[in-house]
């Protein structure tokens, strides 16, 4: 920490709003890309950005940075400090052009990280993005007889043939198709849940929130921990509009506990001639076989009797943020000519995106080597280590002494809501330094372009290597090279 006196002389040094106005203005800063020139800064942004950096230097001042930041503070000196509040607007300029929403390296061992967009695409979905993004496409019309179709065809028939359901269709997310459902089949009346599956999905959103605002009335039976199918039979009666189970996909309940399976359910359902509805969140699927654990799948609940299933595109699927639901025909058809089944559509991006990616569903061979959530699930611990040796010593090439880099044991995690309590082996890069903290080195990393994620554990900075995707290493090595400036 810096003493009384330190303090007041950096204080002393800083450089007034104008000054750093002159000096931003003559290093030419608009122009400094990798890319196209920049766009000049308006005067007004300039000057919000300059106090915020004036502000930031302050409070490194303060916290005696010196001590332990991978960028010490600058010399008590004016000309010091300009070139330090120069550099932090460039690297602002920098960000604000590439946007709020960047690539990222992941490095923190959670593979479907919420925070970073979880899965990532397959090449075939992104191309197939990027072909419907660029160029007009034939998101309603049916190019062999130039009809007007449903932008929805596609993924109508290929749900089908991926989970075995007679229909199928897609809205925006899972949120989005259990909002769907209720409002086209139980709105006014009576919605029967076990209490302990009311959950609350990110973002605080709460079942029974999503279910107020569709317009039911939720019949809670059972207790937090035990629910038996008889709860359930003493509540259903003439104003049941559907039965609703939803599979907690971000937590467990361990112990003495107790639930009402699938296909008692579906029994109970059919007898009473009213649906059955299953949210299974992840999405686990038959072809996903051992790397789900013991996730319910999808198929395994239409083969016991649900008449409709909800699961997510962004999860265990390994594609774009989408709710799927499949089931009976006569269901799904009465939900796609719902109004609010408009309100939820896809647009043409993530349509594209979401048949790639069933399309890849239907070679359960090649679906590993195809889909990149699948293939980082299945990383041995052996050719973990390999590649964690390989980035640890770059990063040592990169930095040198007295760096430290070491492979160490770790645990990734799937992460994303989805397989709750599975820990996978890893194997992580811990980087240290004698003089900088974890966090000084995480801040750097996260300003590097692309940034890169790691995560701090036990007070080590660690770069788990569960979630790094191919080609991704020399992203990492570049961004250590701001660690020696």
């Amino acid at each position: 920490m810096l003493d009384a006196a330190d303090i007041a002389r950096h204080y002393r040094s800083l450089p007034s709003v104008d000054r750093l106005v002159d000096a931003y203005l003559a290093s030419d800063s608009d122009s400094v890309s990798a890319g196209p020139a920049l766009s000049p800064l308006p005067r007004g942004i300039l000057l919000s950005w300059i106090r915020e950096v004036l502000e930031a230097a302050r409070g490194r001042i303060r916290g005696g940075a010196a001590e332990d930041d991978a960028e010490p503070l600058p010399a008590p000196d004016r000309d010091a400090w300009v070139d330090w509040a120069v550099a932090e607007l460039k690297r602002r300029r920098r960000q604000d052009a590439a946007g709020a929403l960047q690539r990222v390296v992941n490095l923190t061992g959670v593979i479907l990280h919420t925070n970073l967009g979880r899965a990532p695409f397959s090449t075939v979905a992104a191309e197939a993005a990027l072909g419907a993004a660029t160029g007009y496409s034939s998101l309603e019309m049916d190019l062999a007889s130039g009809a007007r179709r449903s932008r929805l065809a596609p993924i109508r028939e290929l749900l089908p043939q991926v989970t075995g359901a007679e229909a199928g269709i897609a809205v925006h997310n899972t949120a989005a198709a259990v909002f769907l459902v209720l409002q086209a089949l139980a709105v006014g009346k009576e919605v029967i849940v076990s209490r302990s599956q009311l959950v609350e999905i990110g973002g605080s959103f709460r079942l029974p929130d999503i279910m107020e605002a569709a317009g039911v009335r939720l019949i809670e039976v059972g207790s937090t921990n035990r629910t038996r199918i008889d709860d359930y039979a003493r509540r259903i009666g003439p104003d049941t509009a559907l039965v609703l189970k939803v599979h907690p996909s971000n937590f467990r309940i361990v112990g003495f506990t107790e639930e009402a399976s699938t296909a008692e359910l579906s029994a109970l359902c059919r007898e009473h001639e009213v649906p059955f509805f299953e949210d299974l969140g992840s999405g686990a699927l038959d072809q996903h076989r051992e790397l789900t654990f013991d996730e319910p799948r999808v198929q395994q609940s239409l083969d016991d009797g649900a008449d409709l299933v909800a699961f997510s595109g962004d999860k265990l699927l390994g594609g774009p943020q989408a709710g799927i639901l499949v089931g009976r025909q006569s269901l799904i058809s009465q939900l796609g000519q719902h109004p609010v089944a408009r309100i939820v559509r896809l647009d043409k991006i993530a349509l594209a995106e979401l048949e790639a990616t069933l399309r890849c569903y239907l070679d359960p061979d090649t679906l590993r080597e195809r889909i990149p959530f699948l293939r980082l699930m299945s990383r041995s611990v052996d050719e973990l280590d390999a590649r964690a040796e390989e980035l640890g010593s770059g990063l040592l090439k990169t930095l040198g002494a007295p760096w430290q880099v070491a492979v160490v044991d770790s645990i990734g995690e799937v992460g994303g809501g989805s397989l709750p309590g599975v820990e996978l082996p890893s194997k992580a890069v811990h980087l240290s330094h004698p003089k900088f903290s974890p966090d000084s080195i995480a801040r750097k990393f996260r300003g590097a372009d692309p940034p890169v994620v790691g995560r701090i554990e036990k007070d080590r900075f660690l770069l788990d290597v569960r979630s790094l995707l191919e080609g991704e290493s020399r992203d990492v090595w570049r961004a250590a090279e701001g660690l020696r400036r």
